[in-house]
């Protein structure tokens, strides 16, 4: 498993790539309902123009996903907000799984949050170029591995909290077993009508509360 590097630096851009514009991003967020200023600061902090390519650079920063090859997208940034956030609720996770690393801007972003973060993909290819997009950043706290996302991270588990960046048809089994005792997983769930679903570890019991309607890319099995 890959290790990247520590805490991101300031990155500086113009015009639609800039700290203004990102600190703009935030403003929005907060006006939508984003209420947890460790989150707010952790999605100012991560350049999110970098994770697309060049030529959608100038977008990077509006609320809405874009393509980032392989099928895939890079979510919303108030949909990573809200995911991340409900993570983040309650006690501070210390040890996060992502399922679906994408281009790593998520990523990225829950690591300037939580001291440990595992983060899985299927797309060989694509978490070739992610690696390469987060090398610059230095990211120490963060591990990435080629592998099915339906099956968890086994060997790491278990995790405080999952957050799966694809919608599944059900929860999957093998996520909720690695989930700690009062752990937390958010999931989008459905194939045609999706929702977010937050699952809670309480008490040797396991609860699952339907949240929003979204819409994401299907979460798939096959390595590639």
């Amino acid at each position: 498993m890959g290790v990247l590097v520590k805490s991101p630096p300031t990155v500086r851009g113009s015009g639609m790539t800039s700290e203004r514009t990102r600190v703009r991003m935030v403003e929005r967020l907060r006006a939508q309902g984003v209420r947890d200023e460790n989150v707010l600061a952790a999605l100012a902090s991560v350049p999110r123009h970098l994770f697309v390519d060049e030529a959608l650079s100038s977008r990077a920063y509006e609320d809405s996903a874009l393509p980032i090859g392989f099928g895939q997208t890079i979510s919303a940034p108030y949909m990573v907000a809200r995911m991340v956030e409900l993570i983040c609720a309650g006690t501070p996770p210390k040890k996060v799984l992502e399922v679906g690393t994408g281009c790593g801007y998520q990523a990225a972003v829950l690591a300037r949050l939580i001291p440990e973060v595992y983060s899985v993909e299927r797309i060989g290819a694509l978490l070739e170029k992610t690696r390469a997009r987060l090398w610059p950043l230095r990211i120490q706290n963060l591990r990435l591995k080629h592998t099915d996302g339906f099956q968890g991270l086994p060997e790491a588990a278990p995790f405080d909290a999952i957050i799966v960046a694809a919608a599944a048809p059900q929860v999957p089994s093998a996520l909720v077993e690695q989930l700690a005792p009062a752990g937390r997983l958010i999931i989008p769930v459905g194939t045609h009508a999706q929702h977010l679903v937050l699952v809670e570890k309480l008490e040797g019991e396991v609860r699952e509360t339907i949240l929003d309607p979204v819409r994401f890319v299907p979460l798939l099995t096959n390595l590639s």
